[in-house]
């Protein structure tokens, strides 16, 4: 039997940016609940919401205080109730990010640990001593630059944390943290949360013997100074599969198909360990491919063969184009092969992930100075490393601050917000309507099996099949007119405008295979017809 999961299209909500309801310019849970009206409409399956719980936000939520409350900036636990009953009572799923690797060093857990060295919470976070010099016990980098290390000068100690020093990794190796977070994920799912979205799942290990990572010879200052070793030693250790494994018992022993997606920027081959080595462990372990992958037609064909070669027995595959990390697909590879991009997402074998704004073609906003945010940017400024581009608030209508708050927003609009907004419903978020309506009319683009077909050049073609039931996508990945040969179809859907004259003159007739002429950038969804 097919789980919702399988066939679903799971949207990612940037709470502090997806709507506000109180006038303050961050967006909330109140605002989430009001919008979900167009999630519906749009056609997704369920919402995923960044972390929404009580924080300093020193790295906006990701720095958590108490995993078992939210914050008011974003509501109390009766809004996410009345939000989980909306979005059920409309067929959502709703999941929420789970971030166990570090919390804030203002959550109690850390207060406790820092105040002495004897004191019973001591080993629930990572302490050593200093080096023989008295600098850091060791080489490892922090992913927001500068040593991982933190020196308490009241317990002589220093503290491990791979974000920032206000993130203190949690030492996953004592079993009462493990325990006392395994109870988060208890208590989040007796509310009735469809599932989770795990953090960095695979940082949470460390090596017991805490060796230098080697240096990275690939290593440039453009890089960012998380790059400058390899994090041999830091991540993917072995004993985070047991760990992944009891945490997906905690989600199955629940009714309902709870679902567990693992955060993992790993190598393929490594990142298919986190299906489950053992025991079944996370259900889908994110696949960024896409994200960093040359948008090359030849390119993403072998990407996707490999990928698809690579899944262990009964791993379902799941695809990603963007989220709150990472800069947005229309920017990546422009608003025209943003378009052939959405086919690409919606139609591949597996789950997809959409992120908010790229229904509308949001691209990144230059953000001035003055109003950075970011503190990856503020650590390490002029390498393009920042991430409030991506994090900008969705632009509703063309009223006053494009109708997400009557306040200043916390970031800057897109500045073409007037004509770039949901109510204006520009050609993407009709491309992305009609995609996901396909996805539902037809299970052979949902659940259905996968073939990559025969292409030059610039075209990505591809076929779907579920019963009797046949269909072809072809994408130009290009600017000139390409021509593939294809079977004959009766056209479900083309990326070109509106205006363009039809396509029924082009469809394949007369025998199995005849030339399909592809304009450029455009990408079209056939059902084969014989």
């Amino acid at each position: 039997m097919t789980a919702w999961w399988q066939s679903g299209t799971i949207y990612q909500v940037y709470p502090r940016s997806f709507q506000d309801s109180d006038g303050d310019g961050i967006g909330d849970l109140r605002g989430i609940e009001a919008r979900l009206d167009h999630l519906v409409a749009l056609g997704v399956d369920a919402v995923w919401i960044s972390p929404i719980f009580p924080s300093p936000m020193r790295d906006f939520g990701y720095d958590v205080a108490d995993y078992c409350d939210v914050d008011p900036r974003f509501g109390t636990l009766a809004d996410f109730d009345a939000l989980l009953a909306a979005a059920h009572a409309r067929g959502l799923k709703l999941l929420l990010d789970f971030v166990p690797n570090h919390s804030s060093t203002d959550h109690p857990w850390f207060r406790e640990s820092r105040a002495s060295r004897d004191n019973p919470k001591r080993d629930w976070y990572i302490w050593r001593d200093p080096a023989a010099d008295g600098g850091p016990p060791n080489n490892w980098i922090s992913d927001f630059g500068g040593s991982a290390w933190e020196y308490d000068a009241t317990t002589g100690q220093y503290y491990y944390h791979a974000f920032l020093k206000e993130q203190a990794d949690l030492n996953w190796r004592n079993p009462d943290p493990r325990a006392a977070m395994m109870d988060v994920l208890r208590f989040w799912f007796d509310r009735g949360v469809d599932g989770f979205r795990i953090d960095v799942l695979w940082h949470m290990v460390k090596h017991e013997g805490f060796p230098d990572n080697p240096a990275n010879p690939a290593y440039r200052p453009d890089m960012g100074g998380m790059h400058a070793v390899l994090q041999l030693h830091s991540t993917d250790q072995p004993e985070v599969h047991a760990i992944a494994a009891e945490m997906r018992a905690i989600a199955d022993s629940y009714p309902g198909d709870r679902v567990l997606i693992g955060e993992i920027y790993l190598p393929i081959e490594r990142l298919m360990h986190y299906y489950g080595l053992v025991a079944p462990e996370v259900h889908l372990p994110f696949n960024f491919q896409l994200i960093d992958a040359p948008w090359h037609a030849r390119d993403l064909a072998r990407m996707i063969a490999d990928y698809e070669a690579a899944l262990p027995p009964g791993g379902w595959p799941n695809w990603v184009l963007g989220n709150h990390d990472r800069p947005r697909i229309a920017t990546r590879v422009g608003a025209a092969q943003a378009r052939v991009a959405a086919v690409l997402l919606l139609t591949l074998r597996g789950t997809p992930t959409l992120y908010y704004g790229d229904e509308i073609g949001l691209t990144d906003v230059a953000i001035p100075a003055d109003r950075v945010q970011d503190p990856r940017e503020l650590r390490e400024p002029g390498l393009g490393l920042g991430r409030d581009p991506v994090r900008t608030p969705m632009p509703w209508n063309a009223s006053a601050h494009a109708g997400f708050s009557t306040a200043e927003p916390w970031l800057p609009l897109n500045p073409d917000w007037p004509t770039r907004n949901v109510a204006a419903h520009n050609a993407m978020l009709t491309l992305h309507h009609d995609l996901l309506a396909l996805r539902r009319k037809h299970a052979a683009l949902a659940i259905g099996e996968f073939r990559l077909i025969e292409a030059e050049g610039d075209v990505l073609a591809y076929e779907r099949t579920h019963g009797d039931e046949r269909i072809v996508i072809a994408l130009n990945m290009g600017a000139t007119e390409q021509t593939v040969p294809l079977p004959p179809g009766e056209t479900l859907l083309t990326t070109l405008p509106a205006s363009h004259s039809s396509r029924e003159e082009q469809r394949p007739t007369g025998t199995d295979r005849a030339p399909y002429t592809l304009a450029p950038n455009e990408a079209v969804i056939l059902r084969v017809t014989r």
